[in-house]
């Protein structure tokens, strides 16, 4: 309505609705951007303004952060003060440099474990690990806090690290108003009733609006395909996105076979266009890719390619493709800032870090950007980016993690990667949030998402991908030792576990609860109607059945037993096989006369060949057939004892991986068969059934033919009902168990974590011992190994390089597999002190199992690893970074990485280290000595 047409009484109540609107903490914030606050931003600062706590779960790039400055602008508005958490560093210095623009460095912070700027500061950002061990050690820095930040809160499904915003939230004083920023998840409604829960009034403000469209496209070949296509015809079908047609016929055209031998001359025009329709769908090139996309004026873009070393390679490739996206300005430019920002690193380490092949790149608008690289590396790569001076970044998924780096288009190499422990599909949840990052807002008028044609490319997959456009939120926590002693030191054991039970994870599982409870319920009133159809008029049909189930039972032991006997005879005949025996394999895809090489027995000769676990089934015979092939035979291949044939002797010279060794020595088995003239051995005569002369079952058939029910007309329709009352009543009762597994399960954990720091003196009832209280100032994966080992003086003797040797094992994991080589280690006092800590882990490993406690479950102690401990001795021993980088074989980027975690974990044994203990004052040495050089550069621009 406009002002003319409103009467003077609604003009003056608009006027003053417009004053009290004007006279906000929200206005006056608004004021600050220049573009409007979209629905849900302006919702979720009302509800804070208005003393609420709030959960905002919107799409990527959608600018929730906006949230998250609101709640600081608030702080600062009423002389409090806001901790603005995250996941990662790098988005830590990111926000910091944001926060430092708009209100000044003197009013903000930055505080993440090796970094320490204005920590007095009204406005701090922070890791939220940083702000968890703050609670736990009661910081007075904790005074005066209103808000608290939490961004990408979605992060507590991490199954490494989620359980510290589970700390945080549970644990941060009622007073403090949380405000919780999550990607898109299908559960926020639930992850908001825990906050209201544990928070108190929470407003759950949930929005699906991207504010930049996106496209989603296909590029095969020379030709980009859109992913969907509106469906056109009756009226009440239009609009309708269905996967684009085109897509769908390529993929059959893959899919088919090029050439049938029994296709009809008269077909061969129709192949021959298949053939030339096929010939243009390939996967491009990673340089074609880029070209393409700057011809389509589709760029900045970001790659993502799940392999560090990937990223390497397709800049490189791109570099040898001559593409050149920078101009003679734009390179001028980026030299320049490069220059500026890369002037404190050496020039001896500017080579071993690639920095001159880096340069290049950024100079032609190509960048990688990986957790392997240098941090300055990587954020002069962002700064170039957001500046349009890269244009193209090839990047691991880790990019697509709260740092601001927007850009007009993403594409996705393969919808595959490696999660630690096999390839698996991205899912949708990663898929949205690798996409997210297309489309700038207030730049791009919409963004782009691109996924490469592959083989086997399947675009209903991919439709699926791309419409999925949440995922669940899933807790991670679960109790620490360090955690358990914090807790039980500040409210007991008592309170502690009804602290825990008011965790998101028990939260979950008590809602979980409910619906198995309701097919419970669902179940037994199934199993009434059962009991009803069941009931026979001439007696007890229960007791019937159970005779019944008895017999079947009997008799299925009774035929387990006797395999097991066929087994261990089989076994006991393999076991006396000798190398040159001639055998007849029973059965089995290579069944027939063969030579026995090795016995294949553990222990024996020959038996060191195969891997742990191969002969867990009996010994595995290797042989050679007559047909010439060389096979390790496995037990069920021998279903009946086989005895030797015969001897023939083995040549010296036989070599099992030579064709023509193989080809002589079967022909002469071949030869020395047909001399001899043997026969397969007679078919195994089946032995008389133990259960013919089973006195049990001949009580329980007499029994069943007593029964009264056994003369029914009805019986097998009365044992039909029967037999579903057993199913469902077995059924029923694995529910009830479910039940009662997932009822107090974080209090049944913590209640087993306490036993072990009882044992081990941590922990006298509801006392902390002084042990415990040193634990307590020990965060981290082995917190108990690290405490046991200050206990047992295990590194009083050492130097500082020999201290920082040692502690590497804490915090190191390797990326390799397992069975890679042994890592080299220091030598003397540092090699001594290894040993002794992996011992000692072998005690606590004992332990925990002894008490019930699952690794595998993300409770307890993982083994030490010792493969950072000659590079981190040599550091800090005062070697080059090209030295120590060339015997570690690592990338720069890691072994910063990994320095500073070092830092961090030798910072915590010397503040939990006695008052006059070496270890003290070597590990404030060993800290001085590993942070020089790269290690040392501050990321905080």
């Amino acid at each position: 309505m406009s002002t003319e047409a409103m009467s003077p009484a609604e003009r003056f109540a608009a006027s003053r609705r417009r004053a009290a609107e004007n006279a906000t903490a929200l206005a006056r914030f608004r004021e600050l951007y220049e573009f409007g606050l979209d629905p849900f931003q302006i919702d979720a600062c009302q509800a804070l303004e208005a003393g609420s706590g709030v959960l905002v779960a919107a799409p990527t790039g959608s600018g929730k952060t906006v949230v998250g400055e609101f709640a600081v602008h608030l702080a600062l508005a009423e002389g409090r003060k806001c901790f603005y958490t995250t996941p990662i560093k790098a988005l830590s210095n990111q926000k910091y440099n944001d926060l430092a623009k708009r209100y000044g460095a003197g009013k903000v912070g930055l505080l993440t474990g090796d970094n320490s700027v204005n920590g007095d500061a009204p406005v701090i950002v922070m890791t939220t690990e940083v702000l968890r061990n703050m609670l736990y050690a009661g910081s007075p820095a904790l005074d005066g806090l209103g808000y608290v930040v939490m961004d990408e809160v979605h992060y507590l499904s991490d199954r490494f690290r989620g359980a510290v915003w589970e700390e945080v939230i549970i644990h941060l004083p009622q007073s403090v108003t949380l405000v919780s920023l999550s990607a898109t998840v299908s559960n926020a409604e639930e992850f908001g009733d825990w906050l209201d829960t544990v928070r108190g009034d929470t407003q759950v403000i949930v929005s699906e609006h991207r504010p930049v469209p996106l496209w989603q496209h296909v590029l095969a070949g020379r030709r980009m395909y859109d992913l969907f296509e509106e469906r056109s015809g009756p009226t009440e079908q239009r609009g309708r996105r269905e996967v684009n047609a085109d897509l769908e016929r390529l993929a059959r055209m893959e899919n088919q076979r090029t050439y049938h031998p029994r296709a009809k001359r008269g077909r061969e025009a129709d192949r021959e266009r298949e053939r030339r329709a096929r010939s243009r769908i390939w996967t491009p090139s990673r340089a074609e890719v880029i070209d393409r996309l700057d011809s389509e004026g589709l760029l900045p873009a970001i790659t993502f390619i799940f392999s560090r070393a990937g990223c390497e390679a397709a800049v490189q490739q791109c570099l040898y493709a001559g593409l050149r996206l920078n101009n003679d300005e734009a390179r001028a430019a980026v030299r320049s800032l490069v220059e500026e920002r890369t002037r404190a690193i050496p020039d001896e380490d500017l080579h071993v870090l690639g920095y001159f092949e880096w340069l290049e790149g950024l100079e032609r608008g190509i960048a990688a950007h990986h957790a392997g690289m240098l941090p300055t590396f990587k954020e002069v790569v962002e700064e170039l980016f957001v500046k349009g001076l890269v244009k193209a970044v090839f990047a691991t998924e880790t990019l697509a993690l709260g740092i601001n780096m927007p850009a007009r288009s993403v594409v996705l190499e393969k919808l595959v990667k490696w999660n630690g422990e096999t390839h698996a599909d991205i899912t949708p949840g990663e898929y949205t949030q690798l996409t997210g990052r297309a489309g700038r807002r207030g730049i791009d008028v919409e963004g782009h998402a691109v996924v490469l044609w592959q083989r086997g490319f399947d675009p209903g997959a991919v439709a699926g991908l791309a419409g999925t456009r949440t995922y669940p939120l899933r807790s991670s926590f679960k109790p620490s030792y360090n955690m358990a002693v914090n807790l039980v030191g500040q409210f007991g054991r008592h309170r502690s576990r009804e602290l825990l039970e008011t965790s998101f994870a028990q939260f979950q599982a008590d809602r979980s609860v409910v619906g198995i409870a309701r097919q419970v319920q669902r179940n037994e009133e199934g199993l009434d109607g059962y009991q009803e159809s069941m009931t026979c008029h001439l007696g007890d049909f229960d007791d019937y059945m159970r005779l019944r189930r008895e017999l079947k039972e009997r008799e299925a032991e009774l035929s387990r037993q006797g395999a097991v006997q066929r087994r261990a005879a089989a076994s006991d005949a393999l076991e006396k096989l000798r190398p040159g025996d001639i055998i007849h394999v029973p059965a089995g895809k290579y069944a027939g006369l063969a030579l026995v090489l090795e016995p294949g027995i553990p222990g024996r000769a020959g038996g060191h060949h195969l891997r742990d676990g191969e002969f867990h089934d009996g010994p595995r015979p290797l042989v050679l057939t007559a047909e010439r092939q060389v096979k390790r035979l496995a037990q069920i291949d021998f279903p009946v004892p086989v005895e030797a044939l015969d001897r023939m002797r083995i040549p010296k010279s036989f070599n099992p991986r030579s064709p023509q060794s193989r080809r002589d020595l079967a022909s002469a088995l071949r030869s020395k068969a047909g001399t001899a003239g043997w026969s397969a051995p007679a078919r195994h005569r089946k032995e008389r059934s133990a259960a013919a002369d089973d006195t049990e079952i001949a009580r329980l058939r007499a029994a069943i033919r007593a029964h009264p029910c056994h003369g029914c007309d009805d019986r097998e329709d009365h044992a039909r009902w029967a037999e579903r009352y057993h199913r469902l009543r077995r059924d029923t009762q694995q529910l009830e168990r479910r039940i009662e597994g997932r009822t107090n399960t974080i209090a049944r954990t913590f209640d087993r974590v306490c036993a072990v720091l009882s044992e081990l003196g941590y922990l006298e009832g509801d006392k902390v011992t002084p042990e415990g209280r040193r634990l307590a100032r020990l965060y981290g994966e082995l917190d108990l190994l690290a405490s046991e080992c200050l206990r047992d003086g295990v590194w009083d003797g050492l130097g500082p390089a020999e201290l920082a040797a040692c502690a590497s094992a804490l915090v190191f994991e390797a990326r390799q597999a397992d069975d890679a080589a042994a890592p080299k280690l220091p030598t003397g006092n540092a090699r001594d002190a290894l040993g002794e800590m992996v011992r000692i882990w072998g005690r606590l490993d004992a332990l925990e199992e002894r008490h019930r406690i699952n690794q595998t479950e993300g409770v307890g102690q993982r083994e030490p690893d010792l493969g950072f401990a000659w590079p981190a001795y040599r550091w800090a021993s005062g070697h080059s970074l090209d030295t120590v980088l060339t015997d570690a074989d690592m990338p720069a980027g890691d072994f910063v990485r990994w320095c500073k975690q070092l830092i961090d974990v030798l910072g915590q044994i010397g503040d939990a280290a006695p008052q006059d203990s070496p270890v003290r004052r070597n590990s404030r040495k060993a800290v001085d000595g590993l942070l020089r050089g790269v290690v040392a550069y501050s990321s905080v621009g």
